[in-house]
């Protein structure tokens, strides 16, 4: 018994020990061949280093401080790497050394998917430290058009993205710099169980540099990163029918683009359900503030976006139900029916408007469907907006077309809206609560117009001083309207006016 008890002590060591072993195990990528001078291909020594890590079960494999060249590396099953303090990934310059592992077609129909990091149906994966991934792409983009005489619109698509997750679970990046990608910077796609923490997005140069970038991805978990991106800074997108964007927890983000800053869609095809996303700050956005785009099929629901800050952007928020029905993985889907927007609640949001916006004069939100297909439940509370000013009589007559069809952008819809404060149309169960807007100039547009709305309520608004209006709030064609308590020193021939098809209109002061 005693010998038997001693044996078993043994083996239980043995195992803990080797398991220790294993766990200790680190793979310097210095070991298999890596020269950290910043020429020096490295791709097969980083490859190497990975492999043989992958091989024993997984670990770290550690980049060392160094700059360390390289094209596409493939990222495996219970890896992680680790980036020590000044150390650096650098893109290759040379399209030649990357590889495009799952190819598709992105929102403007280009074809793309190389990369310089790319992890595709693998599990338990992470990038941790405070080293570095430079993709470089202004160098790239310097080079490729060198023997590339496309029009930029066609050529960009070769450019690699900075990090590509494709189908994977478990994936967790965490304290990384991720800088100058030669397009979108990080592309989540199908993946479950993310978690993005302490990321830095230092990404613009060239077009197409998003930062975030969740596509058809579920419990995902994004907290307190910090991006400045050339193009949209936190973005949702389905590229794909077959996988929603859902369940998805966003925090303490500072996000600074030259489009939006938070957007959902364009490509949008699966569903995206169940968002939260708390406690932002957006700021000197160029192509709007929050963007909420479904217009390929999906149904948007069950958001929540509150606690927002903005300051200088343009146009703070556009939601929008449209008729694209693009395609993207074309050899694997097919074209979809109009999806819905359903159940989104907009609250507690600062936003100070940047005086030059995409439609002049500029105007706070958006809000459009299409014929038929009405953006229903959507809910806007607590929301205070300062903008410039400046619209004219002209103005608040303007037409707006529908653009059915067309891509979704703030610049779709001009070249102005005809009210200052909110513009609705297509809309079922608007809730407009506790809504403040101010003005650096006299605006004789309406704070307020709603074209083809059923099932409204406006209460509780507290508007500047304005002068000459025809009047304050504009309604067409809609039914069951209630507006309550209006607050503000403005002076125009009527507070509300109704005209065409509308009826049950109720006004209380």
């Amino acid at each position: 018994m005693i010998r038997t008890k001693m044996k078993l002590l043994i083996s239980v060591f043995m195992l803990t020990a080797s398991t220790i072993a294993v766990r200790a195990a680190d793979f310097n990528i210095l070991k298999y061949g890596a020269i950290g001078d910043g020429t020096t291909l490295n791709t097969t020594a980083i490859q190497k280093a990975i492999d043989e890590c992958y091989k024993t079960g997984g670990g770290k494999v550690i980049f060392p401080e160094g700059k360390f060249l390289s094209g596409t590396i493939v990222i495996k099953d219970n890896i992680t790497l680790h980036f020590e303090k000044n150390s650096v990934l650098l893109g290759s310059t040379d399209l030649k050394d990357y590889r495009n592992l799952d190819p598709f077609t992105e929102g403007l129909g280009i074809d793309v998917g190389w990369a310089l990091l790319v992890a595709v149906d693998a599990k338990n994966i992470k990038l941790e430290g405070e080293g570095t991934i430079d993709g470089q792409g202004s160098a790239i983009k310097a080079k490729h058009i060198l023997t590339d005489t496309r029009s930029e619109g066609q050529r960009w698509g070769l450019r690699p993205f900075l990090l590509r997750i494709v189908r994977c679970d478990g994936v967790t990046v965490k304290d990384v710099t991720l800088k100058y990608a030669g397009a979108w910077t990080s592309h989540y796609f199908q993946s479950k169980n993310l978690h993005i923490e302490k990321v830095k997005i230092q990404s613009v140069g060239v077009a197409h540099n998003d930062g975030i970038g969740i596509d058809g991805c579920q419990d995902v978990v994004i907290k307190d990163c910090d991006v400045v991106s050339g193009d949209d800074a936190l973005v949702f997108k389905t590229t794909s029918s077959k996988m929603a964007c859902k369940n998805i927890d966003v925090s303490g983000l500072r996000l600074k683009s030259s489009q939006a800053g938070i957007k959902m869609g364009t490509e949008s095809m699966a569903p995206f359900e169940n968002i939260k996303i708390t406690n932002c700050h957006i700021y000197e956005t160029k192509n709007g503030g929050i963007k909420l785009l479904t217009v390929d099929g999906a149904h948007l629901r069950n958001v929540l976006i509150s606690d927002i800050t903005m300051e200088d952007v343009r146009t703070p928020m556009l939601f929008r139900l449209g008729s694209r029905l693009s395609v993207f993985r074309k050899n694997t889907e097919t074209k979809q029916q109009t999806g819905t927007f359903e159940n989104v609640i907009i609250k507690n949001v600062k936003a100070n408007a940047s005086a030059n916006a995409q439609l002049m004069p500029p105007s706070g939100i958006l809000i459009t469907g299409v014929p038929g297909h009405y953006i229903t439940g959507l809910t806007l509370e607590n929301i205070e907006i300062s903008l410039a000013g400046g619209g004219l009589a002209e103005h608040a007559r303007q037409t707006v077309p529908e653009a059915i069809d067309q891509y979704p952008e703030v610049k779709t819809f001009g070249p102005r809206v005809p009210a200052y404060g909110v513009w609705a149309r297509h809309v079922k169960g608007l809730k407009l609560k506790n809504i403040k807007f101010n003005l650096a100039s006299n605006d004789l547009r309406p704070a307020f117009v709603c074209e083809d709305g059923l099932d409204v309520e406006v209460s509780d608004w507290k508007l500047p001083e304005t002068t000459g209006a025809e009047s304050i709030i504009r309604l067409e064609n809609v039914q069951k309207v209630a507006i309550e308590n209006i607050q503000g020193k403005f002076n125009a021939k009527k507070l509300v006016l109704v005209e065409g098809n509308s009826k049950d209109v109720s006004v209380k002061k």
